[in-house]
């Protein structure tokens, strides 16, 4: 058989591969970014209450109302950015699924795509899957700052789609009002639309703003933002997000998710519709996270890694050359297998990786295993 495949060059993901290595070796996994402390019980308690009511079956496919509505409620009340329930949020399965859903919406064939590397490993694939030609503007160690004037270069009258994933990751910079002002004046009278990643929004660090693409309101009238259960509660296996944009995007949105996934967990959402009025869980989230950062980062200060302070998400990078010679996949393999610890390899987030030698630690981890993974990180000099 010969399926022709359309995504010939890529395999499995990075993240499934350390993740798999980890396990395979018994090393602590400070790879792939997902918590490994519990969600709040009250949460599990209010989808099971609704598991028990009998709310089992299909939910509508744009999501139940009231986990729409309050969704609405807290874009407005925390970004003052207004979406009708009804006709401009969608709930969606996690994150990725809104992500992929929105290019093959409106992505096609020979249209140009402008992202920003090092990127989440879903966009390109996504892009080039419909036909999309991807446009890669480089960003460097260690600020990580994006050269709006190398973005104007790009654009051209192909040029259909702006990703955008603040706070970023791996990077974990943030955009500041700055960035957005120059967004602005880039696609000001043009059709170009923007997918803005917003899954890390409330773990922002050092009393940092998250500016929302949602707070401009030209910026607003032109993109889809995608946003995340999975990080605002440490579910991550329960993936669900969703997915905001104008009633004219999320016409074409819809179009897509409803032969995607057609409708998300329907007791889940049950239980987060009513969660999510606690405001105080997610406010507390960087606060929760900015502990973990600077645990983790003082004790890497005693390593022989050079540590770059986050901005913002659950990730840290840090330059490894004075510890090892090997390049970034081989120094995650080597650490992962030997000494027991796993990260992801910061080249992986690059179609052309530059000269550097960085790796990806995730620190939304319990302290004692933060504590465990520092013992043997210390020790590398």
């Amino acid at each position: 058989m010969n399926p022709k495949s359309k995504l010939p060059h890529l395999g499995t993901t990075i993240f499934t591969l350390m993740s798999e290595l980890a396990a395979e070796h018994g090393a602590i996994n400070l790879s792939q970014g997902f918590p490994d402390f519990d969600c709040s019980p009250d949460l599990v308690h209010l989808v099971s209450l609704a598991m028990k009511q009998g709310l089992n079956h299909y939910s509508p496919m744009s999501g139940i109302a009231e986990l729409r509505e309050e969704i609405s409620r807290k874009q407005y009340e925390i970004h003052q950015a207004n979406y009708h329930p009804s006709t401009e949020v969608t709930v969606t399965a996690g994150g990725s699924e809104a992500l992929f859903s929105a290019i093959a919406a409106v992505v096609h064939p020979g249209d140009e795509v402008i992202v920003f590397e090092p990127a989440y490993d879903l966009y390109r694939p996504a892009i080039e899957l419909f036909g999309g030609v991807v446009r890669a503007v480089r960003l460097m160690a260690p600020d990580f700052r994006i050269d709006w004037n190398e973005v104007r270069s790009l654009i051209s009258h192909k040029t259909r789609l702006i990703v955008l994933n603040n706070p970023n990751n791996p990077a974990t910079v943030v955009l500041d009002e700055d960035d957005f002002k120059e967004l602005i004046q880039i696609v000001r009278n043009s059709e170009i639309m923007i997918l803005s990643d917003e899954v890390y929004e409330h773990i922002v660090f050092d009393g940092r703003q998250h500016f929302s693409v949602s707070r401009f309101p030209e910026l607003k009238e032109r993109s889809f933002l995608v946003a995340s259960f999975g990080k605002l509660y440490h579910i991550t296996g329960w993936k669900v997000g969703y997915c905001l944009a104008p009633e004219i995007l999320t016409k074409e949105f819809r179009k897509v998710h409803q032969f995607n996934v057609f409708c998300v967990n329907t007791p889940v959402q049950y239980g987060l519709a009513e969660f999510l009025k606690r405001k105080e869980e997610y406010l507390a989230l960087p606060s929760l996270f900015q502990q973990k950062r600077d645990f983790f980062m003082d004790g890497l200060a005693q390593s022989g890694f050079k540590a770059i302070k986050p901005q913002g998400s659950y990730f840290l990078l840090a330059d490894y050359s004075e510890i090892s010679g090997l390049n970034e996949f081989d120094f995650s393999k080597w650490l992962t297998i030997k000494h027991k610890v796993a990260v992801i390899p910061v080249s992986a987030f690059y179609a052309n990786p530059p000269e550097q030698k960085l790796v990806r630690f995730c620190f939304a981890k319990k302290e004692e295993t933060l504590e465990k993974a520092l013992e043997i990180l210390v020790k590398l000099k």
